[in-house]
Order: C-alpha cells, then structure tokens, then sequence
C-alpha cells in the first residue's frame, strides 16, 4: 500500500513523494520517487547524519558551487556555461535540493528511463525496473540477458570516453567519488551511455573526508591495505582522485574485456579467503597481463590490451602495472579521455554477421583481424587518412597529429579538420565531411568546411569530393590550424 506524502526544502518549497512499504535501500539512503516519477528524495538510514554538521556543509556545496550540472551563473560550477551544464546534467545524477522535513535528505532526478531494465531484459529472468548496473554486462550474469541488451565494443567504447570525461570534470572542480564501481556507474549498451550516481557523499579536498573506502573490487590496493588502520592514522591511505583514477580504470577495463583486471589464477594465501582476497586486490595485487610478471596470467586470454592498440595498452600498463602500487603514476582522466578519444578514430566495423562485437581496433593495418572473432578484413574495406598539424611559428613545416581508420560512411567532424579542436564536452558535433566507397573507389566528400584544398591546390566546395587514392596529400581547411592529410591505402 502506497500514499502520498510532502516534503519541505531547505529553501521552504514542498515537494511531493510516495511512500512505499519496501523502498529501495542502499547502505547509507532509502528512496521514494516523486508521483510522476521524475525525482526522488532520499533519506539517510542513520540519523546521525541528520545532524552532522559536515554532511550538511558537503550537500551544500556539492549542491552549490562544485555542481557541473549547473552553470557558474545560477550558482554552480565556476566556468560551467549552460551549454556543459546541461551536457554533464546527462552524464551526472546530481542531488538537486536538501530536504529539511520530514527528515533530512536530499532531492535527485530520477535516473533516465535507459538505465532501467524493461521487461524484455531476460527470458529467464524478472528485472523489469531494476537498475542497469555495470555488472550485469562484464560478468557471467550478461548471459542471462538478451543480446539486444548487451550493445557491441563501439558502444562500450563511447561509454569508456563519457565515463573518462565526466570524471575529468569532477576532478577539474576539485572533487572525487571516493567509491566509483559497477555499483555508482549506471550504463546502457544499447545507446552506449552511462550516469555516474551516489554523488552526495563526494570528497572535497581539504573540506571533507570520504564517508566511505570504496567497493571491493574496484578499492585501490593502497587504501585496500590500510584499511584496518583507525580512520585518523597518518598512515591509513583514504580515497581521493587517485584512486577514482584506479576504479576507473578497472572499470573501463570490464567494458572492453568482460573481465577484472587482478582476478587471476594466483592463489596468495592459503589460509583463508578472506587472506587471499586481501592480498589479491592490496599489497600483492598483480595485473593479469603485466608483461613482466605472468604469474597470475589465465591461460586462456584471446583478447589482450595490445588488441586495442598501443595507445590504450600504454594507458593500462600505466594504471595496473606502473601505477598499482605508485599511486602518483597513474594516468589522469584527461589522458583517459583523449587516448580513448585516439582510440575511437581506429574503430573498424566487422563484416562477419556472427560477431557479436561487430566492432574492434584496427590497429595493424597489415593485418587486420578482428580478434574478438578471427574474422579479416579485406584490405580494400578501409583507407588510412594520416593527419598532420602546422608547427606554431614555423609554416610550412608539418608533424604528425593522429590518424584516421576510415571506413565506408564514416563521418568526419571539426576535430578532424582543425588542430585546436578537442571532441569534449564543448564541441560543436556538427558533421563536416564524410568518407564514402564508391566503384571500388574512396572520396572523402566536403560537407561544411570552408578552404578544403585538393592535391592539385584548387578549393573543394561543399557537396564536392576528394578522391582517396595511395599517396594523395591535401589540405582539410586552409586556414592555419587545418589538418594535412595524408592518404594510405593498398587499394
């Protein structure tokens, strides 16, 4: 039996909610969403918090001036304009307003209807209205929902670069999770989005410690290990950007590769479970794939981080092998953000129907296997567009910028035409050229950019065309920052 009931915010507004027999409860909040569904209020489980001055103060300014998803106009985040606010009001589910009566708590938007599952999730099982946490897709238990559910690695990708972003932002304004794990990450293959949630108990560096040490599994080994130390010790290590850095990571690495990262066939201690799980996620932890220490290497390891290229496997290396234990050498989300990023430019589509990650790394255009399912990719499915930016200072002289896997009806953006565009959150995601086969023959075609030059120096109009032939060097915009292009190519 469920009824109505009000709600009064710190700034005097009543808010309606609906009080059920068995609300949804985590460890620190229970919840009751609004009569249309749209919010939910939140009421701490201990009453302690109701009148801990520090809590109040935390809400307060994760509310206030650390909020992303609100423009530094209207109080929020300093330089947030309305256009990012309202980007990361999609990538963040960000407490809203303090409730004062009936009880303390906190006001949130309820979570996108994505990031719940339908009642078509499973044939075996009853999920219809649960969350769609992250675990349901990078362990066993996505065998038990149908396929349409689980997306392919494209979209597992986009939701590894929005996770890396809305992270990099959260730190940019000083702030850490201090307990990111399949738990406080939402994600929807479907769309390849994802919503980070629990915001509330944020760490703010110098103002307020983290309430909690994180989620087994995705805890760094230094806070793993000094967990028993009282809470006041110097020597206990607490959460912090540097380990949302570490969880992170983990997390991006169950996306590409279903599978932990330290949960090997190691066996570090014999007496007890509990002994050896302490070892294996603390001070003995030790990545599956450490080039030099294969001890705790499964045998059966088809796809590896080098399947992903040399720029995600440098990230990892760097985030399980040089920083496991050295915290400091960890890559930031920034470095996440544009080597994902890097990343996504090498995606090739797999033409074998059977594959289901109908998507992987091109990385190695001599041999270009899709290593999910074995399938190879005939030499004429993809041209090779290398890009070079003009040195500052020195015109004429041109060093490399990235590269383009390209493929039939890939778009290009501004990011691919002028070097001083980044594809964050303020990038304009109009399309400005698009590659297309045609009779067995490449064109790169002009859509929106103004000063696209040909190899023989004339203006490419819009709706006109470069041919991509083996060798062809042209110009994407002639202004300054534009990008040379160089064409690699067999066929």
């Amino acid at each position: 039996m469920s009824k109505n009931a009000e709600a009064v915010l710190l700034n005097g507004k009543k808010i309606e909610y609906v009080i059920n027999e068995n609300p949804p409860s985590g460890t620190m909040k229970h919840t009751y969403f609004s009569p249309d569904r749209s919010y939910v209020v939140q009421f701490y489980n201990d009453p302690k918090n109701a009148n801990d001055p520090n809590v109040r103060k935390r809400i307060e300014a994760i509310i206030g001036k650390y909020n992303p998803t609100l423009s530094e106009e209207k109080g929020g985040a300093k330089g947030n304009s309305e256009f990012t606010a309202e980007y990361f009001s999609k990538n963040f589910c960000w407490p809203r307003a303090i409730i004062e009566s009936p009880e303390f708590g906190i006001v949130c938007p309820a979570y996108p209807g994505n990031f719940f599952f339908t009642k078509e999730a499973s044939a075996q099982l009853e999920l219809k209205g649960k969350d769609k946490k992250s675990s349901w897709f990078t362990s066993r238990n996505r065998r038990l929902l149908n396929a349409s559910e689980l997306g392919d690695f494209r979209s597992m990708l986009k939701i590894a670069i929005s996770l890396a972003r809305s992270i990099r932002r959260m730190h940019q304004a000083g702030l850490s999770h201090s307990d990111l794990s399949c738990n406080n990450v939402l994600i929807d293959p479907k769309t390849g989005t994802c919503i980070i949630i629990d915001i509330d108990s944020l760490v703010v560096p110098g103002l307020f410690p983290p309430e909690v040490a994180g989620t087994q599994k995705y805890i760094a080994p230094e806070v793993y290990e000094t967990m028993e130390l009282a809470f006041d010790d110097p020597k206990r290590k607490l959460p912090c950007s540097a380990t949302d850095l570490h969880a992170m990571a983990v997390l991006i690495y169950e996306y590409f590769f279903l599978r932990h990262p330290l949960m090997g066939p190691k066996i570090f201690s014999k007496e007890s479970p509990e002994k050896d799980d302490f070892l294996a996620f603390g001070p003995k932890a030790i990545f599956i794939e450490n080039p030099k220490d294969k001890s705790n290497r499964p045998k059966d390891l088809k796809v590896t981080v080098k399947d992903l290229g040399s720029v995600l496997e440098s990230l990892f290396i760097r985030a399980f092998v040089d920083g496991l234990h050295n915290p400091e050498l960890r890559p930031s989300a920034m470095d996440w953000e544009r080597g994902l990023v890097k990343t996504w430019d090498m995606l090739q589509p797999c033409e074998n129907p059977k594959c289901t990650s109908k998507w992987f790394i091109l990385h190695d255009p001599k041999n270009p296997v899709c290593p999910f399912c074995g399938h190879k990719v005939g030499k004429n499915q993809f041209v090779r567009i290398q890009l070079k930016r003009q040195m500052r200072g020195h015109s004429g002289t041109w060093c490399s910028a990235g590269e383009i896997n390209a493929y039939d009806r890939l778009p290009l953006f501004g990011w691919h035409v002028f070097s001083d565009i980044f594809p964050d959150e303020k990038a304009d995601r109009s399309m400005m050229a698009y590659v297309c086969k045609y009779q067995d023959k490449w064109f790169l075609v002009n859509h929106n950019i103004k000063g696209m030059i040909s190899p023989g120096g004339n203006l490419v109009p819009a709706k006109q065309a470069v041919q991509l032939s083996n060798g062809v060097v042209f110009r994407m915009s002639n202004q300054d920052n534009g990008y040379l292009a160089e064409v690699v190519c067999d066929s």
